[in-house]
């Protein structure tokens, strides 16, 4: 097998902004998807059932439907009927944030509801109104728990963000299927974009960690 070293040289460039854009891309949808994610996962934890619905639908739709075809159907459907053209790059950003929006409403709930009923009552005693016990009392206690799923969200968002070269957003995935057309190579690209991958996932799992082990000592 002939490995060649130069052609992946000569898309270093390429490989750099696209990793640029991966970053961006994934970061954009972990945070917007956290905002939205804490709105939907209250919405959920709503009592009248009729009011929690429409956020029950929404979580179940984005996931248990692929990200792909959110992408598809986002990028070929929703943007162009509010922009009346494809924007690969937006659209991207669109189905990112409400795909990893579903998941982080989850994991928004499942760290609320693990925080002693007592802590709100607590609260509320003292004075304080729903959302203000919420805002200051809860919400502060839940997120420490929250940053390992969280972080792991992040992590997959960004192996996920890969489906976006589908789209044209030029992102790693699309210069490495560039590469592997222009030069009929399959290692040479398909390689790099998995080292590529794997140096920012591992990069970004040991800072978690090390933001993790320090919160717990607090």
């Amino acid at each position: 097998m002939d490995f060649r070293f130069d052609l992946i040289m000569d898309y270093a460039p390429l490989f750099l902004k696209g990793t640029l854009l991966t970053l961006g891309l994934s970061l954009a949808g972990i945070v917007f998807g956290t905002a939205l994610g804490l709105a939907i996962g209250l919405g959920k934890m709503v009592k009248n059932k009729w009011l929690s619905l429409p956020f029950d639908l929404y979580i179940t739709f984005f996931r248990g439907t692929p990200l792909f075809v959110q992408i598809l159907l986002i990028h070929f459907g929703l943007v162009p009927l509010f922009t009346g053209k494809t924007e690969p790059v937006t659209a991207a950003i669109l189905a990112l944030s409400l795909n990893a929006g579903a998941y982080i409403a989850e994991i928004f709930r499942a760290g609320i509801q693990s925080i002693d009923k007592g802590q709100m009552e607590a609260a509320r005693t003292l004075g304080m109104t729903h959302v203000q016990a919420m805002r200051y009392v809860i919400l502060p206690q839940a997120f420490k728990r929250m940053i390992p799923p969280l972080g792991n969200e992040f992590i997959v968002l960004i192996k996920e963000s890969s489906l976006a070269a589908v789209i044209a957003a030029p992102e790693i995935m699309y210069w490495g299927r560039a590469m592997q057309g222009q030069y009929f190579k399959v290692w040479e690209p398909y390689l790099t974009v998995a080292v590529i991958y794997l140096v920012i996932t591992l990069s970004l799992s040991f800072l978690l960690n090390r933001l993790e082990r320090r919160l717990s000592t607090e």
